[in-house]
């Protein structure tokens, strides 16, 4: 496989000259300055360079191993490459000091993340995971819970999961019938059965704190019922020290498509006694505090995407730069890198170009987390919130979308050599195919984008989006060099704004509102996918026709333009299709009936 080199280069320029690394400016960053980014970015390349990208390949023929006595074993190498990462203080860069972390912004904590997905990213999902219940723990356990557990978590020497899946729960979480018995000392015995635990059970770390769903015998039925529980591998004594191991198990582990590397675990709790727990957070609210993790989980899933989407890219250039076949539609001569042709090059600059517009997307909303965390003022954290939360699911379900179809187009760049498993280009398009599914499938965005989202606000907040995405069509206009891009941008933001005052009125429908809604959803959330990273792309070629004309003439910026014209003027228009989707109608999917075909 093709070494992996982390997009520093870009990364920083989304950093420092599309988001002027704003969010340095905001309490409590005042310790943190542009050189130190800088050095982060550098040391964080070098680690996924060097220590986690050797072992994808291999991680992914080996796989993970079920011991006899119910442990789990890693691939070789990765125990060690993840303990290089938490001695590193990896675990902790966008945790506050206060919890013993490093206190940087989430945006650079989301760049190097995107760094190690690309690199590894089986291994890359032990952390994430981590993150979230960090998260969870922070905003909802007890003193003593946050004392015990989150400062062996930051540090890495402990590890999170988050457990929801039942077999007869998937994406409907009211089925939970894990049961939580209290007992007289506070504690709870949990009994159930877990299915596609990621890093349920290995070999990497002492400890694993599992943040379990269940519910009390006698609680109601439904997702009220559902409360949040942490339960750990081994349970630990009063001084911080490991004691006796819990009545938690690894049944099985998962035979999957891809990130193979990744334990996917069956967990079973209380073959005996029970597993001891503890509930996190109000009785009766585990959903609410779950979607804490899952919030923190489904935008390093994007990010997830768009780093194995960058290593597509840079598998696919190196191969199409050495590979030779056919005559150069140039320069007329045989045996030419099939990079030469122009429809080889259509691939991978529409690679290129989505996964820099995905990236820049996936950073503007960490910027717009560190806002809603640390602005001074009130509305100013509101304003931003509402923003974010419109921007996950799509950040969610558009990169990972693209990702799929990314990885997808770089086995065509390979041709035949692309099937074949040696070549490298195969795993990631396997890797990538999870993504779109797990942490709430890419459906399920899509209706928390057009429903709960668009319809909570009016759309007030994706119209606030898309009134930035007009000022930069005309900023664009203003050039008359990028005149086309504005002219396009603008139209993708009218085709944005009248789809949603389209599912804003059939949702508002008392009738048929949540069908129609449903209906819409997907092709919604694609149009608005396309025209939020068009407007990045824009946002980008004014960047760099700046530079271009302070005299830093490089090839960066002008593989940026290209790139944003491609996204602009190629791209967008598939997304802008989606309109004539909505306003087609729903007839053909309420007619449908599915045992007839």
């Amino acid at each position: 496989m093709t070494p992996f080199a982390a997009p520093v280069r870009d990364l920083r320029f989304v950093l420092e000259e599309l988001l002027e690394h704003g969010s340095l400016s905001l309490p409590g960053f005042e310790e943190a300055s542009p050189d130190l980014v800088e050095a982060v970015l550098e040391e964080a390349a070098r680690l996924a360079g060097e220590v986690w990208a050797p072992l994808n390949a291999s991680g992914d023929r080996q796989g993970c191993t079920r011991r006899e006595d119910g442990g789990v074993s890693v691939p070789d190498g990765f125990a060690e490459a993840y303990r290089a990462y938490a001695e590193g203080g990896w675990n902790g860069i966008g945790v506050a000091e206060a919890l013993g972390g490093q206190g940087l912004p989430e945006v650079v904590a989301s760049a190097v993340q995107e760094m190690l997905h690309g690199a590894n990213m089986a291994l890359g999902l032990c952390p994430m995971l981590t993150a979230g219940a960090i998260e969870a723990l922070a905003h909802h356990g007890s003193d003593e819970q946050q004392a015990t557990y989150l400062p062996r978590l930051v540090e890495g020497s402990w590890t999170g999961t988050m457990n929801l899946t039942e077999p007869q729960a998937g994406s409907d979480l009211s089925k939970v019938r894990t049961r939580a018995v209290p007992q007289q000392d506070g504690s709870y015995r949990l009994f159930g059965q877990k299915i596609y635990i990621t890093w349920g059970e290995h070999d990497a770390a002492e400890n694993i704190i599992h943040l379990v769903l269940a519910r009390k015998p006698d609680a109601p039925e439904g997702n009220k019922g559902i409360s949040l529980f942490l339960v750990p591998k081994f349970l630990v004594n009063a001084d911080g020290s490991l004691g006796d191991r819990n009545d938690v198990t690894c049944a099985a582990i998962e035979h999957k498509l891809g990130i193979h590397g990744s334990p996917t675990c069956t967990l079973a709790f209380g073959e005996n006694d029970g597993a001891i727990g503890y509930r996190v957070g109000e009785e009766g609210r585990g959903l609410n505090h779950m979607f804490t993790m899952m919030n923190e989980a489904r935008h390093k899933v994007g990010v997830q995407g768009i780093g194995v989407a960058e290593r597509a890219c840079q598998h696919a250039f190196a191969y199409a730069l050495d590979r030779t076949q056919g005559r150069s539609p140039r320069s007329g001569r045989d045996d030419c890198a099939i990079a030469d042709h122009l429809d080889v090059r259509r691939m991978l600059l529409s690679m290129r170009a989505r996964t820099d517009a995905l990236r820049a997307l996936a950073l503007y909303c960490a910027a717009q987390l560190d806002v809603a965390r640390h602005a001074e003022e009130d509305a100013e954290r509101a304003a931003a919130q509402a923003r974010v939360d419109v921007l996950i699911p799509v950040v969610k379900a558009f990169s990972t979308d693209q990702a799929v179809e990314i990885a997808s187009l770089g086995v065509q760049v390979h041709g035949g050599m692309g099937y074949i498993e040696e070549t490298g280009a195969a795993q990631l398009l396997r890797d990538a195919r999870i993504a779109p599914i797990y942490e709430g499938t890419n459906g399920i965005q899509a209706l928390d984008l057009a429903g709960r989202k668009l319809q909570r606000d009016g759309g007030a907040a994706l119209a606030g989006l898309i009134d930035q995405v007009e000022a930069t069509a005309a900023a664009l206009a203003a050039d008359a060099e990028l005149a086309p891009l504005g002219e396009s941008l603008v139209g993708g933001a009218a085709d944005l704004r009248a789809a949603m005052a389209a599912v804003l009125e059939a949702g508002a429908d008392p009738e048929r509102g949540a069908d129609a809604v449903q209906a819409y959803a997907t092709p919604f959330l694609s149009l608005a996918g396309h025209v939020l990273c068009a407007w990045q792309m824009g946002r980008a070629a004014l960047a760099a026709t700046a530079a271009i004309a302070n005299g830093r003439d490089e090839p960066f910026y002008q593989a940026k333009r290209q790139a944003a014209d491609y996204a602009i003027r190629q791209w967008l228009p598939q997304g802008r299709a989606q309109r004539a989707v909505i306003e087609a109608g729903m007839a053909s999917l309420a007619a449908f009936d599915a045992a007839t075909q």
